[in-house]
């Protein structure tokens, strides 16, 4: 995955919903032309922010079993806000139904507590070894990277150090 629209993870229920932050830089190098004077997060990021957070869901609910997991079909987009460099867009995703090689998922993109995108997405989960068996070893390295990659994200608080404050305990 050479791009990543998911900074952090806040808040994991496998299975059933994620909940992620994208904060938006003006580093970000699409910026410089969308638009140079206006610079926001295009819709289709915004979009791939949702894909992401769900993408994550599925692989953590299912203990990465697959090695790919892509958007099949985007439903009901709706943009409500802009995004621009120095906010933070809080994704949710939650899995509505499971069903052969599909999930499909509500996700929400919010600034605050506006709603900056919506959309009902479906997702396909599949190792590449499904169709070609030559392949199995790159869907081994393809979900060891991605368990890596995982370990970034996400970085549960233990009770014990909710309860101190969130600092590590001695």
């Amino acid at each position: 995955m050479r791009f990543t629209f998911v900074d952090k993870v806040l808040d994991l229920q496998p299975g059933v919903k994620i909940t992620t932050i994208k904060a938006l830089s003006l580093a970000e190098e699409y910026l410089a032309d969308h638009f140079p004077r206006f610079p926001v997060m295009p819709g289709v990021l915004m979009l791939e922010s949702m894909t992401h957070a769900g993408a994550w869901l599925v692989r953590v609910s299912e203990d990465f079993a697959h090695s790919m997991v892509l958007l099949k079909e985007a439903r009901n987009v709706r943009f409500g806000r802009f995004v621009a460099p120095g906010q933070v867009l809080t994704v949710t995703a939650e899995i509505l139904k499971q069903e052969g090689r599909e999930v499909q998922l509500k996700t929400q993109g919010f600034l605050g507590e506006d709603v900056a995108v919506s959309a009902r997405l479906v997702l396909e989960r599949f190792n590449l070894a499904d169709a070609e068996p030559d392949r199995a070893v790159t869907d081994v390295l393809v979900k060891q990277h991605l368990r890596e990659l995982w370990s970034l994200l996400y970085q549960p608080v233990s009770a014990a150090t909710a309860l101190d404050g969130g600092m590590p305990l001695p």
